[in-house]
């Protein structure tokens, strides 16, 4: 096999999205939301040198099949050599995508109003100034885009929301943690939902179960045998039923439910796997972390 042939192997199999479009128009925000789907992002690397980019992405494996590149004004001399790097990557096989972020001038001027922002291409003139000369430095680019995002209208959840279906072709994906606690650690400063389960009888006070954590099959028996507890898990469950996929569609990314009782060894425990047994049984991956489990 020649050394042409296997950097085209090497590239067959890899995404690559290079994302462009105007200062301002939300490109951070595609950018992190392309992050967060599994994309591998880069901003402002010289599009000269995408080519190297792709060949390296192909040694590694399949772990980097997926790569997003922020292209703007930035580049400077090298945004004219733009659209004839990209038609040599698709003549090669590569596949490549461009897309374009835009907004109307008007709400482009009042964001940089709002933020207090200079325009990057501004120079000594106006904001207006900077957005013009920055709309012919990326006409080349937009022509070639195979998708225009306009996000006039968009705050930045929507626009998170709709790359990210554009990106997975459907929900967004939530990372969900359940984590145990005691309040006597502090509560965790991560957590979205802090649910307190000390009105449950303690096993602590119970002489045969105060050494074992929840984690073991007597306690968890003693602390779910109680019907405030199965009452507690049904309604909780339920609650999250309504909620999970809110956060999902409202684009939130990681969600951490947080349960806590005096110590976090006992009752806490028991209750926090006992939830997360029921997420992942129906089909919510779930990360379970017992924080003060060991703690005395």
């Amino acid at each position: 096999m020649s050394e042409q042939d296997e950097r085209s192997e090497r590239r067959q199999g890899i995404q690559m999205l290079i994302l462009t479009g105007l200062s301002g128009a939300g490109k951070s925000t595609v950018l992190r939301a392309l992050e967060d789907v599994g994309y591998y992002c880069v901003d402002n690397l010289p599009i000269i040198i995408v080519e190297k980019l792709l060949e390296l992405s192909g040694h590694t494996a399949g772990e980097v099949s997926r790569i997003a590149l922020g292209v703007d004004a930035r580049e400077g001399r090298f945004l004219s050599e733009a659209p004839r790097v990209i038609q040599e990557l698709r003549d090669k096989g590569a596949e490549v995508e461009v897309l374009f972020v835009d907004c109307s001038d008007e709400v482009l001027i009042r964001r940089y109003s709002e933020t207090r922002r200079r325009h990057p291409m501004a120079g000594e003139g106006t904001v207006a100034d900077g957005i013009a000369a920055e709309r012919r430095a990326l006409a080349d680019l937009k022509a070639l885009a195979d998708e225009v995002i306009d996000t006039t209208t968009l705050n930045v959840h929507e626009l998170k929301r709709l790359v990210t279906r554009r990106s997975v072709g459907g929900e967004t994906k939530l990372g969900l943690t359940v984590v145990s606690f005691g309040f006597r650690f502090g509560v965790p400063t991560h957590a979205d939902l802090v649910l307190d389960v000390r009105f449950l009888p303690n096993p602590y006070f119970v002489p045969e179960l105060k050494p074992h954590p929840g984690t073991d099959p007597r306690v968890a028996e003693f602390v779910l045998s109680q019907a405030d507890a199965r009452a507690f898990l049904e309604r909780l469950s339920d609650l999250l039923q309504f909620l999970i996929p809110r956060y999902r569609s409202e684009g939130k990314s990681y969600l951490t439910i947080a349960i806590g009782c005096t110590g976090g060894k006992h009752r806490s425990v028991a209750l926090a796997a006992a939830l997360a047994d029921r997420l992942s049984s129906g089909g919510q991956p779930v990360r379970l972390w017992h924080r003060d489990v060991d703690k005395e």
